[in-house]
């Protein structure tokens, strides 16, 4: 997909300037963090988790759940509008790829086996997003 589908379009420069090594491999070369490693994947505060580059509201706590596989899991994003869904048949696998669709980041991939009444899964890297707790 170009960059000239999305709001916000950066040069490769500008993106590494931005992201960390990490971010940069997980959001713009399409890439996964390691299961277990990441630190929303066992957070569960009140809040708003956004795009790590470029701050788009993905997903409300309220719709995040234990998955059990290692990477933060939400049955619905926040704003529909706001993800976008892709055709993924990298490494010898059919999957949905779940992008911001803002900035075409990588956030990682959309399962139908969720426990909750969407019986949907996003599995998403921590690394591709950040949180804003809940204001009191």
């Amino acid at each position: 997909m170009a960059d000239d589908d999305f709001k916000v379009k950066k040069t490769d420069s500008q993106w590494r300037e931005q992201l960390t090594p990490e971010q940069y491999y997980v959001c713009r070369e399409k890439g996964t963090e390691r299961p277990g490693t990441g630190k929303y994947d066992q957070h569960f505060n009140a809040g708003e988790y956004r795009c790590i580059a470029c701050d788009e509201k993905l997903f409300d706590s309220d719709s995040k759940f234990d998955a059990g596989c290692g990477w933060p899991s939400f049955d619905a994003p926040a704003e529909s509008e706001n993800i976008k869904e892709n055709h993924d048949s990298s490494h010898d696998m059919t999957r949905t790829e779940v992008v911001c669709n803002s900035c075409g980041a990588h956030l990682g991939h959309l399962f139908p086996d969720g426990p909750t009444q969407t019986g949907m899964r996003y599995c998403i890297n921590s690394v591709s997003i950040d949180f804003s707790p809940e204001e009191k």
